[in-house]
């Protein structure tokens, strides 16, 4: 058996199509005709924009309208006037297409592929796809087709990129291996799309497999099996037949209220990265949006977003959502979040450094930009302006005033917006929940992201393999101060909700219902699993598991007891 990431729920079996990398190695050596070689650069970029538009046009069609964005962020990208420029002016210095091209590829690839958000990251690879694709234009390579493979087939490659994915028919793939990629990278968003089981970042599966080998893919759990015996295909099939049915009970739960099973009410938003990811919350049944990452709309600018520009976006946003509240981080930045034209300094320690709120407080100019966006925004719907990385209450205090200071500056210019918008706090750090009791009489409502305040509490950078081993929400420490966070937002009566992985996770949603959190906020996909996993959990038989929990010493423990009582 073989480990990798679950990035598609369900069960495949069936015969590999193993997908062999094509060799795109070019000689670098100087052109002479530079107008030559800027028109076969030009002639590349012009047929690959066609044939992007044409993949897109197939997913509308075969997938639907949301995942054929993902091929539009590629023509919006190349259409940039900062990749295409860049490519052209080493061109006019007498470098091959080709060589331009991976250059400054490669550059906005390790730019992004540093980052620790896993959004940012799939930025990298978005590029790392267009480059794959201008190189086989330039050099004449055709692609694999992968329409043409035969029913029951296991697709395996090193990366399966969203231009492959595009080609896939539904019917005859029943499962997909990668040995990159994670949750949220392209391929396991069309995959998830297809409803194809998949798991990615399976270490060098592309050679231990051969084509024709069979294969079975838990893309639930992660696991893989090749050329498994008969016994182990039987217990497959049986899994495979128990998640059909229990993902056609999850339709019963379209349209209802998220209710445990005694009946507590309770939210389940959305978290998005963009206006347009709205619409997806909406068709997922989100009751609203939980994360608005707001840093996504700097990022794919080459310069600072104006106020109007802002405006509009989180605009969109609101009014897609139709009233139901919509909650905006403020700016995001540094840590893993660089941003080219903010000319961020470089630091040792970028993630007790300069970044987010710190940097905001600290740049004025921009940060009440970017506040007045979200204050005329709110004018059209429900909105909350949420603040990340507070360490301590003058933070919160003082973006509360400068708050004020714009909702004077808009009243004065006549422009409307929600006098009584609500200013609520990010939990994330581990000063933030020694003092939540505090924060609790400034902030309006909390928010707990678990990812940083995992990284936070335990110390441990989760980019470095020798200690990932400890990065986990399921360490006694991370889970007391998940308690004592929600605690101190019950006991002050401001909402808490929770905008991290571990919001999702099965094992982590009876402890929180014993905890008292308010709200849950999680990937749109997995909206009816979650109300599907709250309403089977009363809080007595919570408070029961998670007295239980608490009492465990270590994660393993933990862990091991929540699947053991898992319903």
């Amino acid at each position: 058996m073989y480990k990798g990431i679950e990035a598609s729920r369900g069960i495949g079996i069936g015969s590999i199509c193993l997908i062999t990398e094509h060799d795109l190695s070019f000689d670098s050596k100087p052109v002479a005709d530079k107008d030559a070689e800027k028109a076969r650069f030009n002639d590349a970029i012009e047929k690959f924009k066609a044939e992007t538009a044409e993949m897109a046009e197939n997913i509308r069609k075969n997938i639907g309208p949301k995942e054929a964005e993902i091929m539009e962020g590629h023509l919006a990208m190349i259409a940039d006037p900062t990749m295409a420029g860049e490519m052209t002016k080493m061109i006019e210095a007498g470098q091959c297409a080709e060589a331009a091209v991976t250059a400054v590829c490669d550059m906005f690839i390790g730019m992004f592929s540093k980052m620790e958000d896993d959004m940012m990251r799939q930025r990298a690879s978005d590029i790392s796809d267009i480059k794959i694709s201008l190189l086989k234009i330039l050099l004449g390579v055709e692609d694999v087709d992968i329409s043409k493979v035969a029913p029951g087939t296991v697709l395996v490659a090193h990366d399966l990129t969203p231009s492959m994915t595009s080609q896939i028919v539904k019917e005859n793939v029943v499962g997909i291996i990668t040995e990159v990629g994670g949750k949220t990278s392209h391929s396991a968003i069309l995959a998830r799309a297809l409803e194809i089981p998949a798991v990615l970042s399976v270490p060098n599966i592309c050679e231990i497999v051969k084509d024709k080998d069979t294969a079975i893919v838990d893309g639930t759990e992660g696991d893989v099996y090749i050329n498994p015996d008969g016994d182990v295909i039987s217990q497959y099939v049986i899994k495979r037949e128990e998640f059909i049915k229990a993902q056609a009970e999850l339709k019963n739960f379209i349209g209802k209220a998220t209710l445990t099973a005694d009946g507590k009410e309770v939210e389940l938003f959305c978290n998005i990265g963009t206006p347009k990811d709205a619409k997806k919350a909406i068709e997922c049944d989100g009751e609203g949006i939980g994360l608005f990452r707001s840093e996504f709309l700097f990022m794919d600018k080459p310069h600072l977003p104006s106020e109007d520009e802002q405006f509009e976006a989180y605009k969109e946003a609101v009014e897609t959502m139709s009233g139901k509240t919509v909650i905006i981080r403020t700016l995001d930045i540094g840590g893993d979040k660089e941003i080219p034209y903010m000319d961020l300094e470089k630091e040792e320690n970028p993630f007790l450094g300069y970044r987010a709120v710190r940097y905001c407080l600290a740049n004025t100019d921009i940060y009440k930009t970017q506040l007045r966006g979200i204050l005329r925004a709110s004018a059209f719907g429900t909105v909350k302006i949420m603040v990340p990385l507070v360490t301590c209450v003058d933070e919160i205090r003082a973006v509360k005033a400068l708050v004020e200071e714009c909702k004077m500056e808009l009243t004065n210019e006549g422009i409307s917006f929600d006098p009584s918008i609500q200013v609520g706090c990010m939990i994330e750090t581990a000063a933030a929940s020694l003092i939540a009791d505090m924060l609790a009489k400034e902030a309006d409502f909390f928010s707990i992201g678990t990812n940083d305040l995992t990284q936070y509490t335990m110390s441990v950078d989760r980019g470095n393999a020798k200690v990932a081993y400890l990065y986990s929400a399921f360490q006694p420490a991370v889970l007391r101060s998940i308690k004592n966070i929600i605690a101190a937002a019950n006991e002050a009566g401001i909402p808490v909700g929770m905008c991290g992985e571990a919001a999702a996770d099965p094992l982590m949603i009876p402890l929180l219902i014993s905890f008292g959190l308010d709200e849950y906020s999680v990937n749109p996909v997995l909206v009816l699993t979650a109300r599907a996993i709250i309403s089977k959990w009363s809080k007595a038989d919570a408070d029961a598991l998670a007295e239980k929990v608490l009492s465990l010493s270590t994660e393993k423990e933990i862990v091991e007891l929540l699947k053991a009582s898992a319903k």
